[in-house]
């Protein structure tokens, strides 16, 4: 476990360092969530969008999630890159653990994520977002553990697949459907019954869910709860299978 941990260190540190010199990446990556927020958000500002809470209360989370879902699903193009310029062949050779090669890199994804995560709340803020500190705490948590789960599956994805052609696709075939039936944009409550029911057998459905109770305070009603169970189990499950692919690829 101490070398494990060390070794992880050692990789959140490359890649950290890396991001740090990439300033655009840190920028652009929140450039959608942003218009969404910017365009879209005051839109709805009037509209009665079910519940409680207010509108910001409910759209914020939802591109929190947004954020999340799209940003850690895509983290895999990197590493395809660096297996076509022989970076993976170079750490091949080196003593540092499988695992930690992985965990490294979901962790420096995990940093970046609520940093953007971070500015986008000071945006809404100043867009008129009111949320308790502790509910947007708990929602920074449940993008951190969607960050761990999506992003361990795109970077054994991308040990599976020879190039960026054959990775997008497939993370494009599976995140918009649960981007739509997760209930970012609006809550699925709103929509026809069969639609809300579709919905509940997508797991991020109930992290939206989560995150929307947090920014409205409301930690009794048990959609925290739930939402916590379910995104541990995704993660176990993510990391899990993530490691198990990732060190058969040889990684």
């Amino acid at each position: 476990m101490p070398h494990l941990v060390s070794d992880t260190a050692l990789i959140f540190g490359r890649y950290a360092r890396q991001t740090l010199r990439s300033k655009p990446a840190l920028i652009f990556g929140m450039v959608q969530p942003l218009l969404f927020l910017v365009f879209f958000g005051p839109l709805l500002t009037d509209l009665p969008l079910g519940g409680r809470a207010g509108s910001w209360q409910t759209i914020v989370p939802g591109i929190l999630v947004q954020l999340g879902l799209f940003s850690a699903s895509f983290t895999g193009i990197g590493l395809i890159l660096e297996r076509r310029t022989g970076v993976i062949e170079r750490m091949r050779v080196t003593p540092v653990s499988r695992l930690a090669l992985l965990m490294g890199r979901v962790l420096k994804d995990v940093v970046q994520l609520l940093w953007q995560s971070l500015a986008l709340v000071c945006v809404a803020v100043a867009l008129g977002l009111r949320a308790p500190v502790l509910g947007v705490a708990i929602g920074f948590v449940f993008v951190g553990v969607l960050t761990i789960s999506l992003a361990s599956l795109s970077y054994a994805l991308a040990m599976r697949v020879s190039s960026p052609q054959g990775f997008a696709p497939v993370i494009n075939s599976i995140t918009m459907p649960a981007m739509l039936l997760s209930g970012i944009l609006l809550p699925m409550s709103l929509g026809p019954r069969w639609l809300d029911i579709a919905s509940h057998f997508v797991p991020f459905r109930y992290l939206v869910d989560g995150v929307r109770a947090a920014f409205a305070g409301e930690y009794g009603d048990g959609k925290i709860a739930l939402a916590a169970l379910v995104a541990t189990a995704l993660a176990a499950v993510a990391v899990t299978l993530g490691a198990r692919l990732f060190q058969q690829a040889g990684a």
